[in-house]
């Protein structure tokens, strides 16, 4: 009998693939469900609104000196050299909103990762749980599109919940 190496590798893969334990389970839809991630979230998006309207309040801000100093100018109030001296302050302020609005993204991202990641942490524990417990070699995620075919008897998303305590 001569097997071609491709043959023996389908073969190979075969059997050790069938001694295998896989589950999947959904992580999207999990961390969509815990009440933490909601609560999470909420204070996120509190914490991104303060920040904007502190934003969009330096914004209102600058226009109205702006208009003022334009206003002064038309007026002839302020000389040449006071308009542009004014105009160098409000050109400093304006980069001063720029370097807000950035350092406000940063501590958005870092609000976020810093409520969000003890939950991702506690979801990979649970899921460490009931692959141990269950005797799953692979928990793949189904949420990532790396999975094709799931049994729904494969699916662990309900032990995991259990593990949570939800």
């Amino acid at each position: 009998m001569k097997y071609s190496l491709i043959t023996v590798i389908a073969l190979f893969a075969t059997l050790t693939l069938s001694a295998q334990n896989f589950g999947y389970v959904n992580t999207q839809e999990l961390i969509q469900s815990i009440p933490e991630v909601k609560e999470a979230n909420s204070n996120i998006e509190t914490f991104r609104n303060q920040l904007q309207k502190k934003g969009q309040d330096m914004i209102k801000n600058l226009q109205t000196k702006y208009a003022g100093l334009e206003q002064k100018r038309e007026r002839g109030e302020l000389s040449p050299k006071q308009i542009e001296a004014e105009a160098e302050k409000l050109r400093a302020e304006e980069q001063q909103i720029m370097t807000f609005e950035q350092e406000s993204q940063q501590q958005i991202l870092k609000k976020s990762e810093d409520l969000l990641q003890p939950l991702r942490n506690k979801i990979q524990a649970a899921i460490d749980q009931v692959a141990a417990e269950n005797g799953y070699t692979y928990i793949f995620d189904y949420s990532t599109g790396f999975v094709l075919y799931g049994d729904q008897s494969a699916d662990v998303s309900n032990l995991v919940r259990a593990k949570l305590g939800m």
